[in-house]
């Protein structure tokens, strides 16, 4: 781990602890209680929205090269959302390991990356529309005192994920992955020919996925439902704990929440930013600070069920890789 990334986690784990400590710890953990073995049950429906990305995933695939199946994809998006939430470095290890996983069920590396880019490309740009369908909702749920403090917070957390992946897609659409390689030999000062032979293949693969616009809108679709499927997780949740909302209020809570987990994504998991983002949003929908955190703790506690057999089935998946690594390698040449 690196310095930053050190000291990174430590100001999340730190901004986690006070935000509980500050509301009552022993409260939110009673409150998450009542769900008791209803946790499970949540770990289970999300299944619905990971099936969904690992659709995003599957579509782009198609007509190039032989068939992934949507378990294929299943896993691979399984193996990078258990990064994502459980590795200290699992906004950038996500991708990484989806396009490693992608690669040693088959796919050239070419095309695994540039499934993997756009198909990330298009979920985040999914996720922002997703939180403006929860700004819309702000007028009927913010009295006129907050409305224009939560709305302005929201749409600059919005924003912080709009501007990069429109610049992230830009950049793409003028090959990306050369002028990294070309900006490396020019830092380095070595010869990197050789890499950029392989730039230029990903170049290239993820223009030809761009090209099939049906793909790409399928892909996009597939990603959008799949961040409203993750409503009635927070419905769910709440409904166990006996704070039951209705739809709108969840949806209000799962994009908006969403939007500022994915601000803080220089903190690993989002550390105490998402709990303090669930503590803004939960009088907007009536619920008390409890309740709130207990609900960020309840989604938390679906990573950990979801995401530690994802890393155990990780770890043994590369154990078997190295194994047979050169022949893997041989196969992929």
């Amino acid at each position: 781990m690196s310095r930053a990334a050190f000291w990174l986690l430590s100001a999340g784990v730190l901004l986690f602890a006070g935000v509980l400590v500050s509301q009552g710890l022993g409260a939110v953990l009673a409150t998450l209680a009542v769900a008791g073995w209803g946790l499970l049950l949540v770990a289970a429906f999300h299944l619905l929205p990971l099936g969904l990305d690992a659709a995003a995933i599957e579509v782009l695939l198609r007509g190039a090269g032989p068939r992934t199946s949507l378990l294929a994809a299943a896993l691979t998006r399984w193996v990078g959302e258990s990064a994502s939430s459980l590795m200290p470095a699992g906004q950038l290890g996500g991708p990484v390991l989806m396009v490693r996983k992608l690669n040693h069920l088959g796919r050239p590396m070419q095309q695994a990356v540039a499934a993997i880019t756009v198909s990330t490309t298009l979920q985040t740009l999914a996720q922002v529309v997703f939180a403006l369908a929860g700004i819309a909702l702000l007028g009927e749920r913010a009295s006129h005192v907050s409305r224009d403090g939560v709305r302005t917070a929201i749409l600059v957390a919005s924003a912080v994920l709009a501007v990069p992946i429109i610049l992230f897609y830009l950049l793409q659409r003028r090959g990306l992955f050369s002028k990294l390689i070309r900006v490396g030999a020019r830092l380095s000062r070595r010869d990197w020919s050789g890499l950029m032979a392989h730039a230029a293949a990903i170049d290239a693969a993820v223009a030809e996925t761009y090209s099939h616009p049906g793909r790409v809108r399928a892909s996009f679709g597939f990603s959008l439902i799949g961040w409203l499927a993750g409503t009635g997780e927070v419905y769910l949740i709440l409904w166990l704990m006996g704070s039951a909302v209705d739809w709108s209020d969840a949806l209000l809570l799962e994009s908006l929440g969403q939007a500022i987990r994915g601000a803080g994504f220089a903190i690993p998991a989002s550390l105490g930013i998402q709990e303090g983002g669930y503590l803004l949003l939960g009088p907007l929908v009536g619920l008390r600070p409890d309740v709130a955190l207990a609900l960020s703790l309840a989604k938390r506690s679906r990573e950990l069920l979801l995401g530690a057999p994802g890393l155990v089935y990780l770890h043994f998946s590369e154990r078997r890789w190295r194994r047979r690594e050169p022949d893997g390698a041989a196969a992929q040449r």
